[in-house]
C-alpha cells in the first residue's frame, strides 16, 4: 500500500498522549461529525478501518471521535497548499488545535499544517518534483535536522548528491511528523515506545455513487 495519509486531527491536548491512553470510540459523535462536515450526502457505513489506513479512496470518508480528540480522513484534504484548507474544516475545530497530515508515497509527497486557537501556525508541502511548494511559519523542532541535511535523501558519497532538490526525503520527514505529532509511524522504526496505529479504530463510510442516465 505504501505510506499514505490525508487526515485531520482536532485535539484538546497532545494527540499522542490521548492516543496512547487507548481512548474509546464514540460512534454517535463520529456519526454526528460525518453529518456536520459532509452534509447532504448519504454515506453507507462500512467495516471499521484503523488509523494505519487514514487514506480513503475517492470520496469515501473515515473518521473517529474520542474524548478530547477527533480524526477525519478524506481525499479532499490532500491539497498542495495546506494553508488553504477549506474553512469548514477549521470552523469545526471549536477552539481545538487542528493538525493536517498528508503523505503519498506514490509521488513522495509530504505536507502538514497546524492551527491553534483558530490561528494558522505552520504549513509545509514538499515533493521531489516540485521542491518546496509551501513553507510558511516557524519550523518545528523535529524538522530542523532534516533541513540541516542530517538525513539526506541521497548518500553524500554519491557522485551527484546535489541532483536531489531537497536536503531530505519528503517521506522521511512525513514519518518524523507522524511520530512527533501523533506518536506513531507507518513505515519507519515503529518500536515499542511508539503507538501501533492499527490499534486505533476509525469508522468507515462509503460515498454515494453518482449514476448517469442517458
Amino acid at each position: 500500500m505504501g505510506a499514505k495519509t490525508w487526515m485531520l486531527m482536532y485535539a484538546e491536548s497532545e494527540p499522542a498522549a490521548i492516543l496512547r491512553a487507548r481512548p474509546v470510540l464514540d460512534r454517535a459523535a463520529s456519526q454526528a461529525m460525518l453529518e456536520q462536515l459532509f452534509p447532504g450526502k448519504r454515506y453507507t457505513p462500512q467495516q471499521d478501518e484503523t488509523l494505519a489506513r487514514a487514506c480513503p479512496h475517492g470520496r469515501d470518508v473515515r473518521l473517529a471521535c474520542f474524548p478530547g480528540l477527533s480524526i477525519v480522513a478524506a481525499g479532499e484534504l490532500a491539497i498542495d497548499n495546506p494553508s488553504q484548507l477549506d474553512p469548514r474544516f477549521l470552523e469545526y475545530a471549536g477552539g481545538r488545535t487542528v493538525y493536517l497530515h498528508i503523505m503519498y508515497s506514490v509521488v513522495d509527497w509530504f505536507a502538514y499544517a497546524i492551527w491553534k486557537d483558530g490561528q494558522w501556525q505552520r504549513s509545509l508541502s514538499v515533493t521531489p518534483d516540485g521542491g518546496v511548494i509551501e513553507d510558511l511559519g516557524e519550523r518545528r523542532a523535529f524538522e530542523l535536522p532534516y533541513w540541516a541535511g542530517k538525513f539526506p535523501a541521497i548518500d553524500p558519497a554519491d557522485d551527484e548528491p546535489d541532483t536531489y532538490p531537497l536536503p531530505f526525503h519528503p517521506l522521511d520527514l512525513g514519518e518524523a511528523a507522524l511520530e512527533d505529532l501523533f506518536g506513531y509511524q507507518l513505515e519507519g522504526d515503529n518500536g515499542p515506545s511508539l503507538l501501533d496505529p492499527a490499534s486505533i479504530p476509525l469508522m468507515a463510510f462509503k460515498a454515494p455513487r453518482w449514476w448517469k442516465f442517458w
